[in-house]
């Protein structure tokens, strides 16, 4: 398997809490516990030509995790279209925390993908579908503090499941992992993932990180879905 960690790597420049939790930038961290013989692991920031992103690199990618907050706008249009194209032809793509407004998220998901948010709250996720493989040997319950708080309405689409919810100390609630298949291809929305507070630090959050990748890789790729004059196969 081969996952791109995309980054827009920001953050990293102007807040040196960043990389003293994430040495090297999110994407080098969040690389580094994925990387196992099963799976091989590029990271791509906004800094790279094309932001790193191409359809020949693409063609060889199984899953893409991507992390965006500041930046959305610097995204070129063609590079959100990328992903999008390769996503309906069947690679995966895992988004995280304050991704939910990047461009490919919003255009795979055809709304605003807007919520409530205030920084600084204790988080706890519950994991409300364990039967599903996102969630296979991560804890029922778990604490994330501090955590951002992202909070409902979340103006999505209904989601294929629901897996995790959290629930944080001002009283709101937010569905915190959702599934959607778009074209050939599986999409992950995880909300943990602050930049400046330790969630990607906390194990049952690089598990169920790993898992979706897993889940999301695809069987096949590069999957076309035609739209052909098609000929009476009976008489």
């Amino acid at each position: 398997m081969k996952v791109l960690v995309w980054n827009e790597n920001v953050h990293e420049k102007h807040d040196p809490r960043v990389t003293e939790l994430y040495p090297g930038g999110l994407h080098s961290y969040i690389a580094s516990f994925l990387e196992s013989e099963d799976v091989e692991v590029v990271t791509a920031t906004l800094d790279d030509e094309e932001c790193g992103i191409t359809d020949a690199l693409l063609d060889t990618v199984d899953v893409v995790i991507w992390w965006g907050h500041m930046a959305h706008g610097r995204v070129p249009d063609e590079i959100a279209d990328c992903v999008h194209r390769h996503v309906l032809s069947g690679m995966g793509l895992v988004v995280l925390h304050s991704g939910h407004h990047s461009k490919v998220f919003k255009k795979l998901m055809g709304t605003t993908c807007n919520l409530k948010w205030r920084d600084g709250a204790r988080e706890r996720i519950w994991t409300i579908m364990p039967n599903h493989p996102i969630a296979e040997g991560v804890d029922e319950t778990f604490v994330l503090d501090p955590e951002e708080m992202y909070g409902e309405r979340f103006d999505i689409p209904n989601p294929d499941d629901v897996i995790f919810l959290g629930w944080f100390n001002g009283g709101e609630v937010f569905r915190s992992g959702c599934t959607w298949t778009r074209g050939n291809g599986k999409i992950f929305y995880f909300q943990p993932g602050h930049e400046t507070n330790k969630s990607f630090q906390n194990a049952n959050v690089q598990k169920v990180i790993k898992n979706a990748v897993k889940w999301a890789c695809p069987v096949r790729k590069n999957m076309e879905i035609p739209c052909p004059e098609f000929m009476p196969l009976e008489k």
